[in-house]
């Protein structure tokens, strides 16, 4: 508090990212944030959302995250029952650019608002140790300085970045434990990890609390190109639905940079308060591996798995696989319904590279999962060939999908469960269980769910080519037209 000021934190959850390294649950079509690692009934990002919901700390908060996330974002916080403001990003520009809307999100409401800046993929243990820190470190971002949260580390890592406290900063900030920066170190080897700890170093687990005219001063000062195509993107923005889009061709020649390259690793004004809470960033396999509940044997078992004789691994399977390990040691395995990996884990970090071999190789496994969401509902590829494709549908209640159309192929629905509104040149005529709709190449159609339980389809496409790209949009609720 500071004369009348009440002085909220306006949080800001940066979910970009792909997380690559976790493959082959975690792809670019649902990348990890979204799925349900640390915990088996909600994804990182949920808990990071739910972690913000004390009124007395925190204001309304905001997620910045990818054009093409912002479905599973809105999903994922419905279910929730989490309101926020969503950002979407045009393209990918790395945290620099991102901190700086956040700021001026943040800012339009009060110029000397406290934002937190905040990671949508980490596991943290202890969401009342998480708040009181934040807490505890508003002294020193109110008196100007730029607070990081550094985690007290566990082991010598090299996955991380380590910062070194300097001297006690003054007044209320320092008798809370907060230090100014030293300095911020690259990720070391093994050796000057372990001398980096005996030192005193923190790990920089990139959480980042300001007062927004500190940031953006700072912004200006040490990364004005940044600043400006922030504000520009800002000005430019067009609400659609319930999300914000920022100006696509001001935020693309905004620079590639970290927050920490652009502003953490230059200003003096940069503070670090300590905190112990349990802490992960779920890197790697062997990460999650770290922090998961394990059996008697050391193992970490989740889904539909089976072991025999292993130590000290990681087994995760999903849907309906029955995924076995015998007399094995020390390893990840993770199967998914189209992939499997099988890794050491001292060796899992090296994922990312697998992921960049299949991508040059085209292989669809790389990027995209069978089961695919969108915002009416879920297909899921059954098949495919030379000249056809098998897909399960799903669609909500109440959900609509585009009027479109195809120009390579002609598809054929067979309702297995619920009714379908089913809309074929301007033809609407209801279709029930076991009935089924053709649609001819080039017809414009639609598809609607306007019972009261999800409507279950089998779709067989057939024709010259199947991709999703030979899809004509006339119309979309969801705006996918403008996207």
């Amino acid at each position: 508090m500071q004369g009348d000021r009440v002085d909220l934190v306006h949080p800001v959850i940066l979910c970009g990212g792909s997380g690559t390294r976790l493959w082959p649950a975690s792809r670019e079509s649902f990348p990890k944030q979204f799925i349900p690692l640390a915990e088996p009934l909600r994804s990182s990002f949920q808990a990071a959302a739910a972690r913000l919901s004390d009124p007395a700390t925190f204001a309304r908060p905001a997620v910045i995250t990818a054009n093409d996330a912002r479905f599973l974002v809105a999903e994922q916080l419905a279910q929730g029952r989490i309101e926020v403001d969503i950002l979407l990003e045009p393209c990918r520009r790395d945290s620099a650019p991102a901190v700086a809307v956040a700021t001026l999100h943040a800012a339009a409401r009060d110029p000397e608002a406290l934002v937190l800046i905040l990671p949508a993929d980490h596991a943290i243990g202890d969401d009342a140790a998480f708040v009181a820190a934040v807490r505890a470190a508003r002294a020193g971002a109110r008196a100007g300085h730029i607070m990081t949260l550094g985690i007290e580390p566990t082991h010598p890592s090299t996955a991380y970045g380590y910062i070194q406290p300097g001297h006690p900063l003054p007044g209320k900030a320092g008798e809370a434990g907060a230090h100014a920066v030293a300095r911020f170190l690259e990720k070391p080897d093994a050796a000057r990890a372990a001398g980096l700890i005996a030192e005193g170093a923190l790990w920089n687990g990139g959480y980042f609390l300001f007062r927004a005219d500190v940031m953006l001063a700072e912004l200006e000062a040490r990364a004005p190109e940044v600043l400006e195509a922030a504000q520009e993107a800002v000005a430019t923005a067009e609400r659609d639905l319930d999300f914000v889009r920022l100006g696509a061709e001001a935020f693309a020649r905004a620079p590639q940079i970290s927050i920490d390259y652009a502003v953490m690793e230059r200003t003096d004004r940069a503070g670090v308060l300590p905190v112990g809470f349990p802490w992960s960033d779920i890197g790697t396999w062997g990460a999650l591996w770290e922090i998961a509940e394990r059996d008697a044997d050391g193992n970490a078992l989740r889904g539909r798995v089976a072991v025999r004789n292993t130590r000290n691994s990681l087994v995760h399977g999903s849907g309906e696989i029955l995924t076995t390990v015998v007399g094995l040691d020390d390893v990840v395995v993770v199967a998914t319904d189209d992939a499997v990996l099988v890794t050491s884990r001292s060796t899992a970090p090296e994922v990312k590279g697998l992921v960049e071999d299949l991508r040059r190789r085209s292989a669809p496994e790389a990027d995209a999962h069978r089961l695919m969401y969108r915002p009416w509902g879920s297909y899921q590829r059954i098949d495919i060939g030379a000249r056809f494709q098998v897909k399960r549908i799903t669609v909500k209640p109440g959900g609509r999908l585009s009027l479109q159309k195809h120009h390579h192929r002609a598809e054929h629905w067979v309702v297995v469960r619920g009714t379908a509104e089913v809309t074929v040149d301007g033809v609407v005529r209801l279709v029930h269980e076991n009935e089924a709709a053709y649609l001819p190449i080039g017809c414009v159609h639609r598809l609607v769910n306007p019972g009261k339980i999800p409507l279950e389809l089998i779709e067989v496409q057939v024709g010259s080519y199947t991709g999703e790209d030979d899809i004509i949009r006339i119309e979309d609720v969801y705006g996918r037209d403008k996207a």
